[in-house]
């Protein structure tokens, strides 16, 4: 049985309440629609609320901003603070209970990605990365993170790869890209708009484009010539970074797996970029 959700006064739920009876009748079924489901659309991205309620994903933001919230994002945070009252926190000051919930939920992940790892999908990908002229990695938040230590790995073997912090200057990168270029873009929910600009312009330019998501029915799928799926819940609220993290590193670590057989050099170059940093340590 769903827990009943407390609305508070700027809260999501309290909100859908209190503008109930101005509702059109499509922007009052997806009202419904989260009220009786709150716990599973915080999860979800607008692709997946807007198919399980047989709405357009326009209709979706349209009620966001008839809450007076600035898009779906802003509207699942607010609703994942309704949310938050009801779920049970461990006890921060118990360090070994922590450390047992944190890498159970490690485990998770990292079990959860290497089910969902598709053979054929990470040796394609391995193949067009053995031949790339140059490779961009484009992630926000977290998945930033992840990008620049991919770049570092395939930089290490002789992979001509960058990630840029700056959206602007990934475009500007992108837009320059000789044929036969890879874009990679990390998005745990595949909703993050910079990313999925970068694979969208990078499908323009007629390159080869991988999204790595743990999101099927996300925008970011749809410029994406191959897409790699990691497994992880994150929440809007916490962004579960452990989960993205995790899950996304050992994806990567697969397709690096695969991409160093097909490099002979890799070992060479393995040793003279070691060497490159030698005087950099005691």
């Amino acid at each position: 049985m769903t827990p009943v959700v407390t609305p508070t006064a700027g809260g999501a739920i309290g909100r859908i309440r209190l503008h109930a009876d101005s509702l059109s009748p499509s922007l009052r079924r997806v009202a419904d629609h989260v009220v009786a489901h709150a716990d599973t659309t915080v999860h979800q991205t607008i692709t997946e609320v807007a198919a399980s309620v047989g709405v357009s994903e326009a209709t979706i933001t349209r009620l966001c901003h008839k809450l007076n919230y600035a898009g779906f994002h802003a509207f699942k945070i607010a609703l994942a603070s309704d949310l938050g009252g009801r779920q049970p926190h461990p006890d921060a000051g118990d360090a070994p209970s922590q450390m047992q919930r944190l890498t159970q939920q490690a485990v998770r992940s990292l079990e959860g990605t290497a089910r969902m790892l598709d053979p054929q999908v990470t040796e394609d990908v391995a193949d067009r990365l053995a031949r790339a002229p140059r490779v961009d990695l484009t992630g926000q938040g977290n998945s930033s993170l992840t990008a620049q230590f991919f770049a570092h790995r395939l930089l290490r073997i002789g992979v001509p790869a960058a990630t840029y912090p700056d959206p602007h200057l990934a475009a500007v990168s992108i837009s320059t890209l000789p044929r036969g270029s890879v874009v990679i873009g990390l998005s745990g929910t595949g909703s993050t708009l910079d990313t999925i600009g970068h694979l969208k312009l990078a499908q323009q330019c007629g390159l080869y484009t991988v999204a790595v998501t743990h999101r099927a029915a996300s925008p970011i799928t749809r410029h994406a010539s191959a897409v790699l799926f990691t497994a992880s819940q994150e929440d809007p609220l916490t962004d579960g970074v452990l989960d993205t993290l995790t899950s996304q590193l050992l994806l990567l670590e697969a397709l690096y797996a695969a991409l160093l057989a097909r490099r002979p050099e890799a070992d060479a170059m393995l040793r003279v970029t070691a060497n490159s940093v030698g005087e950099k340590k005691v």
